[in-house]
């Protein structure tokens, strides 16, 4: 039997339905993954001094973009396991989840059940400022984020181009089960407003800002396409954020995985021949997307 230590009983608390590989909590440590037989995932950690243990579950994969609907999200008890029938979940909670090595980056941990479907849990930096600013403590923190799926993870494509001639570029798709990944609402500043809408964040390796990593910027994928495209010029009053080095990390749909892609940059001088070449896949990949033009 499971006991909750220095956590403060209270009611059962939810939630909020949300549509992505799912928000738990942040600056975690020494994380654990279970899952028994009944699709109860159980996750158990620490914050400085307090153990937390959270249940969650009722959630698989994702739907395709659809207006007016959800995305599929879990449920998620904070409470330690005793709200009415979770009581007895965590009194009666057996792990069936055995550990497995994933293609994930920011992998703290994963598992198979005995139906087949994965279980994984990522954490990384997600709101960083963008233009190298330095973070505050919150937007430091490490979100620790609880996906479930069965078959493939998104798909996060990127590649290589110029903008004006002058400044690389990068371009792609991000699609789950051959389908793209996008929302239909959102801010002025590209904050989604449904469970939908999915932003890219970039990061460069050893750029202006700095050596090391640092958030470049995020953006949306566009409605219809799941497609984006950005210039590393600069951005006054901020430098061009070119770097040795670039990657990007991508919430994924419902409650499959974030998504990941990693490259070193290609040489710094203008290419022509390439850009014509980059041009041409731009338009067959991003096919009717407004918002990304070749030059």
């Amino acid at each position: 039997m499971r006991r909750v230590l220095g956590i403060v009983l209270a009611a059962l608390v939810l939630a909020p339905a949300a549509g992505a590989s799912q928000l738990i909590d942040r600056n975690a440590q020494n994380v654990y993954l279970e899952v028994n037989r009944e699709g109860f995932a159980l996750l158990t950690y620490r914050k400085g001094t307090e153990a937390h243990h959270v249940l969650a579950w009722g959630a698989v994969n994702a739907i395709a973009p659809s207006p007016g609907q959800r995305q599929v999200a879990f449920k998620v008890d904070y409470s330690g396991g005793w709200g009415s029938f979770r009581k007895t979940v965590w009194k009666t909670f057996v792990n069936a989840c055995t550990p497995v090595q994933v293609p994930l980056a920011w992998l703290v941990a994963a598992c198979q059940t005995p139906d087949g479907s994965y279980w994984a849990l990522q954490s990384w930096q997600r709101a960083l400022p963008d233009y190298g600013v330095p973070p505050n403590p919150t937007q430091a923190a490490w979100e620790l984020r609880l996906s479930h799926w069965t078959g493939a993870a998104p798909t996060l494509t990127v590649r290589f181009g110029w903008s004006y001639r002058r400044f690389q570029q990068i371009y792609g798709v991000f699609s789950y089960a051959g389908t793209p990944v996008y929302g239909f609402r959102a801010t002025p500043n590209g904050q989604p407003l449904d469970t939908f809408g999915r932003n890219v964040y970039v990061d460069t390796f050893n750029s202006a800002y700095g050596a090391g990593w640092f958030r470049e910027n995020s953006f949306l994928t566009h409605t219809g396409t799941g497609g984006f495209c950005y210039g590393f010029y600069p951005h006054a009053p901020h430098p061009s954020g070119a770097g040795e080095r670039y990657r990007a990390t991508v919430i994924g749909p419902g409650v499959t995985p974030d998504a990941y892609w990693e490259s070193a940059a290609p040489p710094p001088q203008y290419d022509h021949n390439a850009d014509l070449a980059a041009n041409q896949d731009m338009a067959t990949l991003l096919a009717g997307d407004k918002l990304c033009r070749p030059n």
